[in-house]
């Protein structure tokens, strides 16, 4: 396996509000996407209806592949069952499927997906992943990642968006080995083109639960690490103490490399709200440390749906498993 090159990584930050065309013209422009046969993308679509900051919004899904299906012969956009919903659902309700399939596209459920077990060499636990043929079988992937703050994660962005792509709603089994699994689903589907809508961020107990924050942003680049890192710097976190430290010391990433342009962080930057670590965040922390304890506690939607009604008596309002 190939690791992204560490060479030429490039990151621009756009301040917008409305008019996002330009920034995704510019954006597929400088990607070398053109004449591919076929190009994925993964959306993020965490909640089950559109939410500004959670979900990806469907005027950039229906402008992206838009201008991608002028060039290409075929854009699939794909995702996953979530543990609570099913994918279509998903889909539908947030109008991501309906401005797809207007502007030429074709979307998959991932979990319906033919299955290709990939296999690593490693002395980690993590031996293999089965994942969806059509993402393989893709010349080129497009991640389309949002700004958020993570309660268990502390950050989420572009490699934690390709997380999506395990076609089980199981994967949250995969929980005690993420950093490794982010590392591998990284250096498989290396991202050709990464952008990030930051016009609302979301901080606190994201991804799904934070607070809206609008920013106003856009990022653009060809390294979705190089991405998560200007992202995390942005939101003033401090990435070297998350998951996306343990992937740049797998490929010798290093930070000083990567080119910005457009908007400077220091000229962006505003520090989100870092989550809220309470008990029951601690709690299943601590359980997804341990493969077998989270097969035992998640191992079916009725036992999640308990932990969510006890999580929301302690905190006074509503949570989803993540």
């Amino acid at each position: 396996m190939k690791a992204p090159d560490n060479k030429g990584k490039t990151v621009k930050i756009f301040r917008v509000k409305n008019d996002i065309d330009h920034v995704i013209r510019e954006a597929v422009a400088k990607s070398g996407l053109q004449g591919k046969k076929r190009i994925f993308i993964k959306p993020n679509l965490s909640h089950p209806e559109y939410l500004p900051g959670v979900v990806t919004s469907p005027e950039l899904m229906q402008k992206l592949v838009g201008l991608l299906r002028d060039k290409n012969s075929e854009v699939v956009i794909g995702e996953s069952d979530g543990f609570n919903y099913p994918c279509w659902t998903a889909f539908d309700k947030t109008g991501v499927e309906k401005a797809v399939k207007a502007a030429g596209g074709t979307v998959i459920n991932l979990s319906e997906d033919k299955v290709v077990e990939v296999k690593f060499q490693t002395k980690t636990p993590l031996k293999r992943l089965f994942l969806p043929k059509t993402i393989l079988d893709s010349d080129a992937v497009v991640d389309l990642p949002l700004m958020k703050t993570h309660e268990f994660m502390a950050y989420s962005g572009a490699i934690k968006n390709l997380f999506g792509c395990v076609p089980s709603k199981k994967r949250i089994y995969l929980h005690p080995y993420l950093p490794e699994v982010f590392y591998r689903l990284y250096t498989l589907f290396k991202p050709q083109l990464t952008i990030m809508d930051a016009r609302v961020g979301i901080e606190g107990n994201g991804p799904t639960k934070g607070k809206p924050v609008k920013m106003n942003l856009m990022l653009t680049g060809n390294d979705a690490l190089a991405i998560d890192v200007v992202a995390a710097r942005v939101m003033m976190l401090n990435w070297k103490e998350t998951y996306l430290n343990y992937i740049a010391k797998k490929v010798c990433f290093e930070e000083k490399k990567i080119n910005n342009e457009g908007l400077q962080v220091s000229e962006v930057a505003h520090r989100f709200e870092p989550p809220r670590i309470d008990l029951p965040v601690k709690a299943q922390i601590m359980i997804y440390e341990h493969e077998y304890l989270t097969k035992l506690l998640f191992c079916s939607l009725d036992i999640v749906k308990l932990f969510q009604k006890v999580t929301m008596a302690y905190r006074g309002t509503s949570v989803e498993v993540a």
